[in-house]
């Protein structure tokens, strides 16, 4: 009977004993966990609300027209260059040839004016040549006048004392009255000739207005071919840059707009991580510091970078409707801050990074 009492008196302490044996491991390793956690914080911020990001270019055609090719599939990788859409190109075409008969027919116009002002030099040179003769002619017709002149005044005076007849008197004065009328008709000849280089000069300065005209519009038509010509380059859309398409928005006959989406290119260049921080979390983050990232797709490896740059302001604040804390009840909500953070480490599976893959941050403060 001892024995029985005995031995039912072991098992309870037996019991109490594995109780506080597990109690005390769970609270040394509770502690422990909470210990590493707190040491861990010191020198570490962490979030989970991080993505990849990379450059996506939009394909956008820059006229409007209708869809003729499509030479790319989904998700096809591209060449900076290669052919993705074309479009219809006739009217283009039609357009070019019209600028270029529009410039042939201007520069016809610049060689008849051309042709016209050398006509005009030509005239206005032809009477100031006449111009110049002329003035010759009433200087000679001067000095005859002056001569008969001089003849007529002795001649009356010796037709005085009648030491000459009558007819040489007459004849004297005939001389006088004949190099008058010839000196006036001189004149006279001159003042049209001048008359007609006056005419002529002011046709010669129109024509070379006229040629100022045809050249600009000559550079007028230049530039409409111009416009032409890259218009009909526009109907090829080419691949900005080396990438990977997305879906394709687009069907062969489809009328497309200038300015509409077709689909997109993700960039083949270095992809980043976009990591939304708690506004409480980066008052000891800076520029610089190391970062190890997790990526989801790849669960056992870690990449590398550092913390490159900061927004300028809480993703809140770029929202379509950002929340106005003025209006209606207010409630304090923890803003998250994004911060770019650049792989630095030259890693093969970087390629494999798609932009939207979602990533662990683990920034090292110290």
């Amino acid at each position: 009977m001892s024995n029985k009492n005995h031995s039912e008196n072991e098992a309870p302490k037996s019991n109490n004993k594995r109780f506080i044996i597990i109690l005390a491991v769970l609270i040394l390793g509770g502690g422990t966990f909470g210990v590493s956690k707190y040491i861990h914080a010191q020198h570490h911020e962490e979030t989970e609300d991080a993505q990849i990001d990379a450059h996506i270019s939009p394909v956008i055609p820059r006229i409007s027209g209708y869809v003729t090719e499509i030479r790319v599939k989904d998700n096809q990788i591209v060449k900076k260059g290669d052919t993705l859409i074309v479009l219809d190109n006739r009217s283009e075409l039609i357009h070019v040839a019209q600028s270029e008969a529009a410039l042939a027919a201007a520069e016809n116009g610049l060689a008849v004016a051309n042709a016209s002002t050398s006509a005009s030099r030509a005239n206005v040179t032809a009477y100031e040549a006449n111009v110049t003769t002329a003035n010759a002619q009433i200087e000679a017709a001067k000095i005859t006048l002056k001569r008969a002149s001089q003849d007529f005044e002795r001649y009356a005076n010796l037709i005085k004392d009648h030491s000459i007849t009558q007819q040489q008197y007459e004849q004297a004065e005939a001389a006088k009255q004949s190099a008058e009328r010839q000196l006036q008709v001189l004149m006279d000849q001159k003042n049209a000739v001048m008359r007609q280089a006056g005419a002529a000069s002011s046709q010669s300065h129109a024509t070379a207005q006229q040629i100022s005209v045809a050249n600009a519009t000559i550079e007028q038509r230049e530039a409409d071919l111009e416009n032409a010509k890259l218009n009909l380059s526009y109907t090829v859309i080419t691949a900005p840059q080396d990438g990977r398409v997305s879906k394709i928005n687009a069907q062969l006959g489809q009328m497309v707009q200038a300015g509409q989406s077709l689909f997109s290119i993700v960039l083949d260049d270095q992809p980043w991580v976009v990591a939304n921080f708690k506004e409480t979390q980066i008052g000891r983050m800076h520029e610089g510091q190391k970062v190890v990232v997790h990526v989801d797709a790849f669960p056992d490896h870690e990449f590398y970078g550092k913390v490159s740059s900061f927004s300028p302001a809480t993703g809140s604040r770029f929202a379509l409707l950002p929340p106005d804390n003025a209006s209606g009840n207010f409630v304090k909500v923890v803003q998250r801050l994004p911060v770019k953070v650049e792989l630095t480490t030259d890693d093969k599976l970087i390629t494999e990074l798609r932009p939207g893959m979602n990533v662990d941050v683990d920034v090292h403060i110290n």
